[in-house]
């Protein structure tokens, strides 16, 4: 099944990188309310984190993770070994939701050892690029500057997508009228080449990939390379998405469905008490879609370009769920909490990296 995915990733990635595929008709083999594998055990793979933020996976199947306030990037592996690897330069803290947030693997990383960041630095939110050869973090490249910051919503999620080119959310840095400002690089989906610059077949032959966005932290690609994206609203939804370029997603005019001309509407939302998600994922027909407030791990099944009814894991058991990755090879998820961040109220080392048995 995972060969086979594959495959019609690879398959999808053209007519993505043109924006052909992610409006299609659906061609998914999942019911949008079937059952299919959902989680059935948890356990603790490594604790004594401090806000770990980003986590991408490295060919041997051990992780990148990085904590967003103390600047450190760790490398992971599947049996709990914990070693820090580096830190990343020029990266500062805005005393919120700003600091070392994202990290990307480099699709070519065998041959490249590149790896992509996303942080806070004085002028405002960089990506940068450093080398890692495998025990150490060296190396440091600003790729794309320029993105404001604020002490709230800098975004900050980095993936490679199918298409080999790198994505990035970013927040409107408090200031909602810059989402609908296309020549603003905040509030958008941005997609770049690994130089940092425009990627071939972007709607507005800039960076911007579609806008309209909060705080949007959660990218994933389901099989057929459809780009879902998780978003911060400000007090009344939620919201997942299915992203299409140069599309745009509402805000600050509509929170959550509205009727709006020319506006986007999510495929689903919830209410700010039960969601406020960061990091979202896709495993075995379903988006797993981890949660701030709502202290709870959703699973949404897919089929096509629909989302089905959400079911609710694990609520108010961990504390706040930062980030969920599906482990290479497997159906397994990796789950972070950050509950040392100002809202979880917990001390330095109280975050945890939890392994996720679907079945």
């Amino acid at each position: 099944m995972k060969s086979h995915r594959n495959l019609v990733v690879a398959a999808a990635a053209t007519a993505l990188a043109a924006g052909l595929l992610v409006g299609g008709a659906g061609t998914g083999n999942a019911s949008p309310d079937r059952a299919d594998s959902a989680p059935a055990g948890i356990k603790t793979v490594s604790s004594g984190w401090s806000i770990p933020w980003g986590l991408s996976w490295l060919p041997d199947g051990s992780a990148l993770i990085t904590e967003r306030d103390s600047f450190k990037v760790f490398k992971l592996t599947q049996s709990g070994t914990r070693t820090q690897v580096g830190s990343v330069p020029n990266a500062v803290t805005t005393s919120g939701e700003g600091g070392l947030m994202g990290i990307a693997v480099s699709p070519n990383w065998s041959t490249d050892h590149y790896v992509y960041l996303m942080h806070t630095a004085s002028e405002g939110n960089r990506i940068a690029r450093m080398t890692f050869d495998g025990s150490s973090l060296n190396g440091y490249t600003t790729l794309v500057s320029g993105i404001k910051k604020n002490k709230y919503h800098n975004g900050g999620r980095l993936k490679f997508g199918p298409d080999g080119y790198l994505y990035a959310t970013t927040g409107e840095a408090q200031t909602p009228d810059l989402a609908q400002d296309k020549n603003s690089l905040n509030g958008k989906i941005l997609r770049m080449t690994t130089e940092g610059k425009a990627a071939p077949g972007n709607p507005f032959g800039t960076l911007v990939y579609s806008y309209g966005h909060r705080n949007p932290q959660g990218l994933t690609w389901d099989p057929q390379g459809r780009l879902w994206e998780a978003e911060l609203g400000n007090s009344t939804y939620d919201e997942l998405n299915l992203i299409e370029p140069g599309k745009n997603y509402g805000w600050p005019t509509c929170e959550g469905n509205c009727s709006a001309s020319g506006m986007t509407n999510p495929k689903r939302q919830w209410s700010v008490g039960e969601a406020s998600p960061s990091g979202v994922t896709y495993a075995d027909g379903a988006l797993y879609m981890a949660t701030l407030r709502g202290e709870r791990l959703w699973r949404i099944p897919v089929d096509g370009t629909s989302a089905g009814t959400p079911k609710a894991y694990y609520v108010n058991e961990y504390g706040r769920q930062r980030t969920v990755e599906t482990v290479p090879g497997k159906n397994t998820l990796w789950l972070s909490t950050t509950n040392a961040d100002n809202n979880g109220g917990e001390p330095d080392g109280a975050d945890k990296v939890f392994q996720v048995e679907l079945k």
